[in-house]
């Protein structure tokens, strides 16, 4: 540094000072801007797993962090996919495990995980032009728990919608049903 600055004045801390909180996060309506329910990745980091981890660890990262979704990563950061709590905890282990005579702590992320050819996503301009209503809409006509959000020409994944989120932030249930990818998934849904 060129230039020196004068040290700030300090105090001793006050006897059972507690550490600030941010305030919780705004109600939203149907016609609140898209981008208030979006968590932005540009400013909160991603949380992501190796396809080589075990469901188990996958899971404890989840609970330690609070959320619902981990982006799988290569060793170069490119996004392979993504693993969610409704794979970890589904009967989706169970059926891989009988179909592999594997045991739970043998499963691995690679395993589970949803490929990231199969995941679709929105583009951040029309987002920044769109209403939570539009967003809503859009999660149960996809039947997703969560749907991402890229710029970039779809290169970087910059935000995500969760449903459980903006449920929360809207005060109401946002219902989704997760939709088969595969003929195979609905002959298996109409089995049971």
């Amino acid at each position: 540094m060129d230039r020196e600055y004068p040290a700030l004045a300090h105090h001793a801390l006050a006897a059972g000072a507690r550490v600030a909180a941010p305030p919780p996060p705004a109600r939203l309506t149907p016609e609140s801007p898209a981008l208030e329910a979006m968590t932005d990745l540009r400013r909160l980091p991603a949380s992501a797993i190796a396809t080589d981890r075990t469901i188990e660890e996958a899971n404890a990262v989840m609970v330690a962090r609070g959320i619902r979704l981990l982006f799988v990563e290569d060793a170069q950061r490119r996004v392979l996919g993504v693993i969610t709590a409704t794979d970890l905890l589904g009967e989706k282990p169970v059926r891989f495990m009988h179909e592999r005579g594997l045991r739970r702590h043998e499963i691995l992320v690679s395993d589970l995980m949803t490929p990231a050819s199969a995941l679709e996503a929105l583009d951040l301009q029309e987002v920044s032009h769109s209403q939570v209503g539009h967003v809503v809409a859009t999660l149960k006509a996809a039947g997703r728990q969560h749907t991402f959000v890229t710029d970039e020409g779809g290169r970087r994944i910059c935000g995500i919608f969760s449903a459980t989120h903006v449920a929360r932030r809207l005060g109401t249930e946002v219902a989704t049903h997760e939709v088969a990818a595969s003929f195979a998934q609905i002959e298996a849904a109409l089995a049971r």
